[in-house]
């Protein structure tokens, strides 16, 4: 019964549950959309969620990773003729390599200095993609066929709905067990403070350098996929506004819970469409909505409620 209780059991089978079912209560194509576009955001967050909320360190550029994978997808498949599962590993293989090459000097930075360079990164990226017109398609983007796994095409909302689902329950899987693993210890370590790490021994600058590789890796399978899912990629997607939007989906869910992230991924996926009947006044009530959230529950939704159910004041503690 405590194991059912645990992160990595209870919630991943509560995941699973969530994903199985709602389905069930999705009407027509275009709210399959919705909820395959939440997933792929959540993949990001998770990824993302273990660079900012365990390891401390914030990322505002991490849509440039996500637009390397999309473009790697779109210029490989469209343009040579690449299977599209061997465009997605050069895509993850480039976004990673470059991660791990910035990390080493972006992350002796802090704070805001932090946050500049990593937004500094993610501008870079997207001005290349904006110029390479002849190999990006420039502003006015580039089409891609659709995914093919093993011959077959990955076709119609439900299969994507299928194929995103099971992805995301394996990154959730991934992220709770590197979490309950030495790396997330160290990675706890670093965030609660960095020196104190390091006199203990730990190696901060070689786990910061993982984890940012990493969530490099998860955004950009995630845009490859959402490439591949649209038939079209373009640089208004992988912005300096798309960085903005996924740090806000880790912070609304809460920051050091996995599951925080999906929640928050998801929330700020399907608010917008069902804020679209309120018409003139849509933004205004959607921001209201953050303000009053994070005023209310500064650590996060998912943190916080945790917290109530367990009548803990602490909301962090055991947040999964």
């Amino acid at each position: 019964m405590d194991r059912l209780r645990s992160p990595r059991t209870g919630g991943l089978l509560a995941l699973a549950l969530f994903l199985a079912v709602i389905p069930l209560f999705l009407p027509n194509s275009f709210y399959f959309e919705v909820a395959v576009r939440a997933g792929l955001n959540a993949i990001v967050c998770i990824g993302l969620n273990l660079l900012i909320g365990y390891a401390g360190q914030i990322s505002l550029g991490h849509a440039g990773f996500l637009g390397i994978g999309a473009y790697t997808s779109a210029i490989l498949t469209a343009s040579y003729g690449w299977p599209p599962l061997a465009a997605m590993a050069v895509g993850a293989t480039l976004a990673g390599l470059l991660a791990f090459v910035v990390a080493r000097p972006v992350l002796k930075l802090k704070g805001h200095y932090l946050a500049m360079a990593t937004l500094g990164l993610g501008i870079i990226i997207a001005i290349v993609i904006n110029s390479e017109s002849g190999l990006t398609g420039g502003p006015d983007g580039m089409s891609l066929e659709s995914l093919y796994l093993f011959g077959l095409k990955v076709k119609g909302e439900k299969a994507w709905y299928g194929l995103v689902g099971v992805l995301l329950l394996a990154t959730a899987w991934l992220a709770l067990n590197l979490i309950e693993s030495p790396i997330g210890r160290a990675l706890r370590a670093i965030h609660g403070s960095e020196v104190g790490a390091q006199v203990v021994g730990v190696d901060t600058t070689r786990y910061k350098v993982l984890v940012f590789t990493l969530s490099a890796v998860l955004a950009s399978l995630a845009g490859s996929l959402g490439a591949h899912y649209g038939g079209f990629v373009s640089p208004s997607g992988v912005g300096f506004i798309k960085s903005i939007e996924l740090v806000t989906m880790v912070v609304l869910g809460g920051m050091a819970s996995t599951f925080g992230a999906v929640v928050g991924a998801v929330l700020l996926t399907v608010l917008p469409q069902l804020l679209t009947a309120l018409h003139d006044y849509e933004h205004m009530v959607f921001g209201a909505i953050l303000m009053l959230t994070m005023i209310f529950m500064p650590r996060g939704l998912v943190p916080t409620l945790v917290g109530l159910f367990a009548g803990r004041k602490d909301e962090g503690e055991g947040a999964p």
